[in-house]
């Protein structure tokens, strides 16, 4: 953050309720507790950074403060909790009170940083640096880039090299490293430079029953669907059924459920249809379309390749 102020006479007093309104940040605010269900621990620390930062603004517009607060920060939390989403709204935050240039997010994995053979990780690390300067760098689960059982690993490389560029470009870059809490807990004992840079750790918690349930619904009617009342029954039935099996992964195990039940519910369509159709056949997800999940019979419908969400 470039402080333009050196050069302007200093206030006396800051009127901090007109700068919230100045900034752009309650309409952030706003979105975030509009168009998110839950998260009211992640809501209430984005809004207590949101104050910080705000106040820390008026110090250095009186002279009270001179460096760039250290903002990098840690996402702690299982899959589908919302992560990347709030990542997201952070870099507009934080470029709306003037703390990056651009306000954009880059997401990125361990693949997109470490290179397979010598000489290619630090290319493509100071690559994905570059897009990011300016606004806000996201690295979903950190924690693979440390492998210290594989002597011949070159995510060491790229941690040094993003440990350096978060000390010497923390004006111009915001590193967010993201991951389920225990396995982040282990990387930042390895590799205490991290934890010494950063400065906000926000932990995600699990959403609810009640809060899955809403979330599907919100996720249907984005796309002009909605459940008929013994669907939305069979859907609740669903997330607790779901919650109680392996790789459940909160949100986004909800939204691979639903597209299931998108296809489920064409075919029926195709099926049983002896005419024409209309739009709320089109748009109703029936109990049918949910009950015929593996889930209700205590199975899982697994996807061969392994991740978090595979079973629906």
């Amino acid at each position: 953050m470039t402080d333009d102020t050196a050069t302007e006479p200093k206030p006396d007093t800051v009127d901090l309720a007109a700068a919230f309104e100045d900034s752009g940040v309650k309409d952030v605010l706003r979105e975030l507790d509009e168009t998110m269900i839950g998260l009211a621990p992640v809501k209430q620390r984005i809004k207590e950074t949101a104050a910080l930062l705000l106040v820390d603004k008026a110090r250095r517009q009186m002279g009270l403060a001179t460096d760039t607060p250290t903002l990098h920060m840690s996402f702690t939390g299982n899959p589908g909790t919302g992560k990347t989403t709030v990542a997201l709204k952070m870099a507009d935050l934080l470029h709306r009170l003037g703390y990056v240039r651009k306000g954009h997010l880059v997401t990125v994995t361990r693949d997109d940083l470490v290179g397979q053979y010598i000489g290619h990780t630090a290319p493509k690390t100071k690559e994905v640096l570059k897009k990011a300067m300016g606004g806000v760098l996201f690295i979903d689960e950190a924690y693979y880039l440390y492998r210290p059982e594989n002597e011949r690993d070159y995510g060491q490389e790229a941690i040094e090299i993003l440990l350096q560029v978060m000390e010497n470009n923390r004006d111009d870059l915001v590193v967010i490293l993201a991951g389920y809490a225990d396995r982040m807990d282990r990387f930042f004992e390895s590799n205490p430079g991290f934890r010494s840079r950063i400065a906000h750790h926000i932990e995600f918690p699990d959403y609810t029953d009640d809060e899955l349930l809403q979330i599907s619904e919100i996720m249907l009617s984005e796309q002009n669907y909605s459940f008929d009342e013994k669907a939305r029954q069979a859907m609740a039935e669903y997330v607790t059924a779901r919650r109680g099996q392996p790789h459940f992964a909160n949100a986004r195990s909800i939204r691979n459920a639903l597209d299931r039940a998108r296809l489920r519910q064409a075919n029926r369509l195709f099926n049983t249809a002896s005419g024409p159709v209309d739009a709320q056949a089109l748009s109703t997800i029936t109990e049918d379309d949910l009950r015929a999940s593996r889930v209700f019979r205590g199975g899982l419908d697994v996807d061969r390749r392994p991740r978090a969400d595979a079973a629906e």
